[in-house]
Parts: C-alpha cells; sequence; structure tokens
C-alpha cells in the first residue's frame, strides 16, 4: 500500500496530484473534496472518524495507491501526523495553509506570529495565548470557533480578524472586536488572527512565533520596576514564587494584591496570560508603567479582592499577596491547579495551610530569607525581610499541568 496525501487550497491542485489521482485505487476526503476533484469511477470515502478510512485504506494491496485529501498543509496541524502515528509513510503534495491565505489576506509577514490549535471543547490554552502575545493565529474548530473566542477574549484590547472558506466560493475577510465576533455566526473551516494592535510592524526577529523566554531572564532586580517605598516582592522570593506558578504559554496566572505587578510581569515574560488585580489606584497606575517597561501584556483589574475576582476568567495558577483568610479562600475555590501564597507573619501559616487542604491542595511551604552582599568598599551581609510561601498543586494534577 502506498499513500498520497494531497493538500488543497481553493486553488489548482499542487503538481503531480492530477497523476496520483488516476492512479489511485481509493480516495478519502471530504465531500466538497471529493465531488470537486475525484476522476468519475474512482473509489472514494467521505472522511468522517479516521477509523474506517484508517482500515480502508490498510485493505488496499501492495503496489495499490490510496489517495487522501487534506486541506492546505498536511503536514501543519494535520492529517499526516494521524497517518504516521498508525505506521503509514506517506508522499506529500501540500497546497498552502490557511494561516498562509490569512496573512497574504492582511498583507502582513508573520514569522512573529504564534500559532495554536482549538481543539473542540479545549479553547482555554488557546485563549490564553492570544491574552498574552500581540499577534496569535488560531486554527479554530467546530464549538471553538471565532464567536467562543471573542467571548473569552472579553476584557482584553484585541482585534480578531476572521478568514471564513478561505480561497472557496464564498470566503469572507473580516476585522472584529471580541464582543462582535461572539455575537456573530461564521462560516466554517475559518481561521483567526488575533492581535492587540494591527497596525504595528513587527520587529525583524529570529525565532519564528516569537521567542519563547525572555532574553535577560527573569527574577529581576527590584530597580527594573517602579514601587513604593520597596514595597515590591524582592527577587529572590519572586524567583521561587514563578517556580512554583509554572507560567508558560496557554495557561492563566491571577496575581492577587499585585501592588506594583512585578509577579505578573515575570509571569506574563514567560508567556503566561496574566490579570492583576490591586485595590489601589496609584498601584495600579505603577502597574501600568511597569509593564509597557517590560513589554508585558498584563490585564489590570481594579479593585479589592474578593468581589473583584467574581467575574475573572478561571485561572491555571494564582499568586497571593498578604495571605487575608477571605481573599486566600476565594483564590482557593478558584479551580486554578496551582496557588501560592506570601506571607510575612507566623500567624498566617497555619490557617492558610488549613484553607488550602481543605481546597483539595498539596499543601507545601518555605520560608525564605536573602542576605545580600553590600556595595564595596565594606562588603557585609545585609538581610531582608523573612517571608513565608505557602504553595498548592491540586490534589490529582500532574506537577506540569
Amino acid at each position: 500500500m502506498t499513500v498520497t496525501v494531497i493538500g488543497i487550497d481553493g486553488g489548482p491542485l499542487p503538481d503531480g496530484a492530477e497523476e496520483a489521482l488516476h492512479s489511485a485505487r481509493l480516495v478519502v476526503g471530504s465531500r466538497r473534496h471529493l465531488e470537486a476533484h475525484v476522476p468519475e469511477g474512482t473509489r472514494t470515502l467521505e472522511l468522517g472518524p479516521f477509523d474506517p478510512a484508517m482500515n480502508a485504506l490498510s485493505s488496499l494491496a501492495a503496489g495499490e495507491l490510496g489517495v487522501v485529501f487534506a486541506s492546505g498543509d498536511p503536514g501543519f496541524f494535520g492529517v499526516l501526523r494521524t497517518l504516521r502515528e498508525r505506521g503509514v509513510r506517506c508522499s506529500v503534495l501540500p497546497a498552502t495553509s490557511s494561516v498562509q491565505q490569512l496573512m497574504a489576506r492582511v498583507g502582513r509577514s508573520w514569522d512573529d506570529v504564534t500559532v495554536v490549535a482549538a481543539y473542540e471543547g479545549d479553547l482555554s490554552r488557546a485563549a490564553n495565548v492570544c491574552r498574552a502575545r500581540p499577534a496569535v493565529v488560531v486554527l479554530t474548530s467546530p464549538g471553538a470557533g471565532p464567536a467562543q473566542l471573542g467571548t473569552a477574549l472579553r476584557g482584553w484590547r484585541r482585534s480578531l480578524t476572521v478568514g471564513e472558506q478561505l480561497g472557496g466560493t464564498h470566503e469572507r475577510l473580516s476585522t472584529v472586536s471580541p464582543e462582535e465576533a461572539a455575537e456573530r455566526a461564521w462560516q466554517e473551516p475559518n481561521v483567526v488572527l488575533c492581535m492587540s494592535d494591527p497596525d504595528a510592524v513587527p520587529r525583524r526577529g529570529w525565532f519564528a512565533g516569537g521567542e519563547p523566554v525572555p532574553p535577560d531572564g527573569w527574577a529581576l532586580d527590584e530597580s527594573e520596576f517602579s514601587h513604593r517605598d520597596g514595597t515590591i516582592t524582592k527577587a529572590e522570593i519572586r524567583a521561587v514564587a514563578v517556580a512554583k506558578l509554572a507560567p508558560r504559554p496557554g495557561v492563566l496566572v491571577w496575581d492577587v494584591g499585585a501592588g506594583s505587578g512585578s509577579v505578573a510581569i515575570e509571569c506574563a515574560r514567560l508567556g503566561a496570560a496574566t490579570i492583576a488585580v490591586e485595590s489601589d489606584e496609584s498601584q495600579s497606575v505603577r502597574m501600568v508603567t511597569n509593564a509597557a517597561g517590560h513589554g508585558a501584556d498584563v490585564r489590570i483589574e481594579e479593585g479589592t479582592a474578593p468581589k473583584a475576582l467574581r467575574e475573572l476568567p478561571k485561572p491555571d495558577a494564582v499568586f497571593v499577596g498578604g495571605g487575608e483568610s477571605e481573599v486566600t479562600t476565594a483564590c482557593a475555590y478558584a479551580g486554578a491547579s496551582r496557588i501560592v501564597v506570601a506571607l510575612t507573619t507566623l500567624d498566617r501559616v497555619a490557617v492558610t495551610r488549613e484553607i488550602l487542604g481543605g481546597a483539595g491542595y498539596r499543601v507545601e511551604g518555605v520560608q525564605l530569607s536573602a542576605n545580600r552582599i553590600t556595595e564595596p568598599p565594606e562588603s557585609r551581609l545585609e538581610a531582608a525581610e523573612p517571608v513565608v510561601l505557602i504553595s498548592g498543586v491540586r490534589v490529582g494534577e500532574r506537577d506540569g499541568q
């Protein structure tokens, strides 16, 4: 058995496709692709669940050719992976991917654009990347399309450019706000470009999709942030807290009682979507300055927790500064896989452990105090105020979740 995978993009078939189709014993694909391209008399199978198609291809005799139609480039989030998982060696005749088509219609370079797939029933990771990064293409699926993405992005300053049936007779390109996207019905198939600034020209890069981690590291010195009278999570404490929060692309982190926003900004620089909650207006202003200075897209919610938390999207990780019982309890039951609470007094340790344990977390604690070496000529150790970090990982979750 030999299988040739042919990509289709609405234009002429790739070179070699006609020859493969005329030699094929079986052609598998969507109804519209089969009706448009298969020679009369050729055996066909409409592609739905993949197992029947795989069984039919496997039944071909040695030397017989099977053809599989796929949209765009079969090797880019396409059917090629599934075939290789089943042990099928394929020859591939690719077409232009939907990402290439969309970016060409928009007229924008896309080497800086992150591409994510939104699978049916699992939009959260794709939405979090859109919340975190300035330019993202989302490969949609039924139940995880432009309307659902628009709903998830309410509260973020984003524009969505939706390409419907690209390359088809009913192709349409629309640029809308998240709120408008949520209220519209969209033709399938479609693909979405989410941007924070549609008019921005990206700087020349070297790493496709944008650099995955900040080039100057993390756990930045306090001098890298504007803060009030030293009220900031110190770099050494922040390093451990961020390690426990495990920020990365696809997750959402809350920083509750954010102050200068140093924890939220560190998490954003590592690819996470972040929401910083702060009741002090002057601190919120500082956060805007700090986030802009580090190129971090942090959503700032000005209000007092726990009330300010009620309408926020579900987090994957939460950092709590201060440890007030009511706030800690609200954060513990927000549904996050990870939580870190920073305490400066020992009398809050027992109650915080009890709250997190009662909410289903496996709880750990550590007291941290860094002694920094002062500048010459009088080099000595200068003690910083000790901090207790109480952290929890949801029972039953893997540490990488």
